[in-house]
């Protein structure tokens, strides 16, 4: 067993001291470089880092620090990108042989644009499943080695986690940011469906593919969400106010197989969120999760197999085996079964929002397990994909217990478009 765990740091903090000119952004890259020398052995994050790039952009932040010219509220931040979004001057390759040679692209994908004027400071590319399927990346779990990351943004989790960026992107089309972040012990934020910017981001599923944050605490993810959004701090509803939501807790068969000791965390966090005065509430799902997951995943393989079809042109030993699958089995499903299965996600959708308030929030175990061993394969993905269904903002928390040593975590879902109020309440449970 290998472990490389270390706090890269809180975006907050890090931005204070920039601003009050305590902290330079050059020395700060410099630290995330010389720690990435350390860890890229180890658990392998990383899949292109642009030292001289990042360096001299930081040497260009420092003299705007100096000068008083903050650009935004990450001035001067470190950040990694999901290598299925697009960084000017770097190949977005997907984690494909049928990308291997690609060119640099010449432009930033909306979300890498909007980071870069709230001030922040590219550092390079993280690790990805293939397309941000279901085939595996190098990248390994830094609190045991021989364990997975999780998966799709197996290099945004464990960059965070290692100790190398203090904020990474990833995408999420069933459960690919939230549960990188549980296997991890990191935080994490999955905004509404597709309400952030989606150009530049490399297609699996456009109906559910949505970029989200990775980082170490709640309020980093929150911070940086805040940040890319343009909403301000001052905005946040009122601790009080927050207090009095209800934090539903789903009762549904999906759940079943959960693994005694997530069981057990869950059951102590409940307790705990009840000794604190919050109004916990269990309710019988009004719908079938795994019904509503039967539609997600035909619904995203029809998508991905039109996405993806340009891959037809490469040959068959340079895709993955199960990107190969899914796309195959994709094609065969009819266009009308299609907007029949999306019409019926939408049903679904509305009949569970009617049974709440919009205020509510959504409490659950976010892995029955906790990050299995080799990396063969990225994780049970099932607690979480109805909630990237259904459509409303997820952060991933922390539990404070594990499991043989690998972290356990919990996801806080919210009504769609609820995204600062899901994200302020995340704040006070953590």
């Amino acid at each position: 067993m290998t472990s490389c765990v270390q706090d890269p740091g809180r975006l907050r903090d890090l931005a204070s001291a920039i601003y009050r000119k305590e902290l330079s952004p050059t020395d700060l890259v410099q630290q995330y470089l010389e720690r990435i020398d350390v860890v890229q052995p180890l658990a392998e994050p990383w899949r292109i880092v642009d030292a001289e790039k990042a360096l001299k952009v930081a040497a260009k932040r420092k003299l705007q620090a100096e000068r008083g010219e903050i650009l935004g509220p990450l001035h001067g931040i470190p950040i990694g990108v999901k290598d299925v979004i697009d960084v000017a001057g770097m190949p977005t390759r997907c984690n494909s042989k049928a990308l291997e040679d690609s060119p640099s692209v010449t432009a930033d994908a909306e979300v890498v644009s909007s980071l870069k004027a709230a001030g922040a400071i590219i550092l390079g590319k993280v690790h990805t499943t293939e397309f941000a399927f279901f085939d595996p990346s190098p990248a390994r779990n830094p609190h045991n080695t021989n364990h997975t990351p999780g998966g799709s943004s197996s290099g945004s989790g464990a960059a965070v986690a290692s100790g190398t960026v203090p904020l990474a992107l990833g995408t999420q089309t069933l459960a690919s940011v939230n549960r990188p972040a549980a296997y991890c012990g990191v935080s994490a934020f999955k905004p509404s469906t597709r309400s952030i910017g989606g150009f530049g981001v490399a297609p699996l599923a456009p109906s559910f593919d949505t970029v989200g944050f990775l980082g170490w605490s709640v309020d980093d993810v929150v911070y940086a969400y805040e940040a890319v959004t343009a909403y301000r701090q001052e905005l946040e509803v009122k601790s009080d106010e927050l207090m009095s939501s209800r934090i539903i807790i789903i009762d549904d068969p999906l759940i079943a197989d959960c693994g005694i000791d997530m069981s057990k965390a869950f059951q102590e966090e409940t307790k705990r969120l009840q000794s604190l005065g919050y109004k916990l509430e269990h309710v019988v799902s009004p719908i079938s999760f795994s019904n509503l997951s039967k539609l997600h995943w035909n619904t995203m393989i029809y998508e991905a197999s039109r996405a993806l079809a340009y891959l037809d042109q490469y040959p068959k030993d340079l895709i993955g085996s199960r990107l190969h699958h899914i796309r195959t089995e994709g094609v065969a499903i009819t266009s009308e079964s299609y907007i029949a299965d999306r019409s019926k996600i939408n049903q679904l959708r509305t009949t569970f929002f009617e049974r709440f308030k919009e205020t509510d929030v959504y409490f659950w175990p976010t892995t029955p397990f906790p990050a299995p061993a080799g990396l063969e394969s990225t994780g049970e993905p099932k607690y979480i994909g109805p909630w990237t269904t259904l459509g409303g903002p997820v952060v991933s928390l922390r539990a404070r217990q594990k499991s043989k040593g690998l972290p356990l975590g919990f996801i806080l879902a919210g009504y769609p478009g609820m995204d600062q109020r899901t994200g302020s309440f995340a704040r006070l449970l953590a």
